[in-house]
């Protein structure tokens, strides 16, 4: 139903994404989202909000949230909140700003997420006097006796019990890295791209890629799996924030947006945990049935991906029209709010209508999915 809380994005942009330790190796969270948040703000001609909410996985603390938006200028009254869903963070945080449209507890909110791989700090557990540090590279996602895969053989398990042949795995990368680039050469990132420190362009879409040279790629997390440096995303850095309003807000001042329709969280077995998202996806479909045109999935592995895709009924062509996750690159806090960035980009700014889903799974087999429509 549509009403004066109905949450809109009426406002999205991204920083470029690039691989840890390259392009934007020297920029931490807060320098990352700053100038993304200053953009979304001049896209709506305001100057603050009533709240920053941003997904952040890897640290360093210290709520990078209202680091952020004290950086950006903001202001000090304006507070920020960051959300740790683990790769779902920033669509988890949209996702919250439009609860709180919602409750009517304020009417603009800033929310998406960032993350800095190349500047996250160094984690160690507690250890006794005398002992070295036991540094590790992730925080649990579930308990051990229940079952705590990493992300690549869990990607592997997934791929193999929903029977993804490694040459459709290999298909779909391809593709993706196909569609990024055409997309870059035709000017379509251009408008949602904000510049960071002269980087104005995604740095990890290659050209040329072809099935039978990922063919030659070895398995790189099981010895018989079939996820691989190819057919995965990267390790990247990256910014996005979207603005999200009330309808009564758009109405009033005559922006066009993207329409929250629906959205959901889900869980399943950690052990599955890239399956996440489909109940979300499937929760959300039921409430937009034969509606939704273009679709956002995050791309973590192809094989994981695919397994999504087909449990939620979609046809694998119709996702990332310009590419995905592993193509343009997977900045874990960021991710859900750049596939939000990219509907918008298609939605609003290129066809001015039309329904879009955005979903992704996460560690601890978490996902969230949302549809939206174009509304002018």
């Amino acid at each position: 139903m549509i009403d004066d809380l109905t949450p809109v994005v009426v406002a999205a942009r991204r920083s470029p994404i690039g691989n840890a330790g390259g392009a934007l190796r020297r920029f931490a969270v807060d320098e990352l989202a700053a100038p993304v948040l200053r953009a979304v703000l001049a896209d709506a001609g305001l100057d603050t909000v009533d709240d920053v909410l941003l997904g952040n996985v890897f640290g360093p603390g210290g709520n990078p949230a209202r680091v952020a938006a004290l950086r950006a200028g903001l202001g000090h009254e304006v507070p920020g909140l960051t959300v740790d869903r683990q790769c779902a963070s920033g669509l988890a945080a949209i996702t919250l700003a439009a609860a709180m449209i919602r409750a009517g507890a304020g009417e603009a909110y800033l929310a998406g997420g960032v993350e800095s791989a190349s500047t996250a700090p160094l984690r160690a557990w507690p250890v006794r006097p005398g002992e070295p540090p036991d540094f590790y590279t992730r925080a649990p996602f579930a308990p051990a006796e229940i079952g705590d895969p990493d992300m690549g053989p869990a990607a592997d398990l997934v791929a193999a019990e929903a029977g993804i042949s490694r040459e459709r795995q290999d298909a779909f990368a391809v593709r993706s890295h196909t569609r990024a680039v055409r997309a870059q050469r035709a000017g379509r990132f251009t408008a949602e791209l904000v510049p960071i420190g002269g980087v104005d362009r995604d740095e990890r879409p290659r050209d040329g890629f072809t099935v039978a040279r990922l063919a030659r790629f070895r398995p790189a997390f099981t010895p018989d799996g079939t996820a691989t440096a190819a057919n995965s995303c990267g390790v990247n850095d990256g910014a996005a924030a979207v603005l999200l309003v009330s309808e009564a807000y758009r109405r009033r001042h005559g922006l066009p947006g993207l329409r929250l329709v629906a959205s959901a969280t889900s869980a399943v077995d950690p052990n599955r945990l890239g399956l996440g998202a489909v109940p979300a996806m499937k929760s959300v479909l039921d409430r937009t049935p034969d509606m939704v045109e273009f679709v956002e999935f995050n791309e973590a592995f192809a094989g994981q991906t695919l397994a999504c895709l087909d449990g939620a009924g979609i046809d694998e062509h119709t996702v990332s029209p310009d590419g995905g996750a592993i193509a343009l690159g997977h900045p874990w806090g960021a991710s859900g709010a750049v596939l939000v960035v990219r509907l918008f980009a298609t939605l609003v700014r290129q066809r001015g209508s039309g329904f879009g889903l955005a979903a992704l799974s996460a560690g601890g087999g978490v996902g969230v999915a949302t549809t939206w429509e174009a509304v002018s």
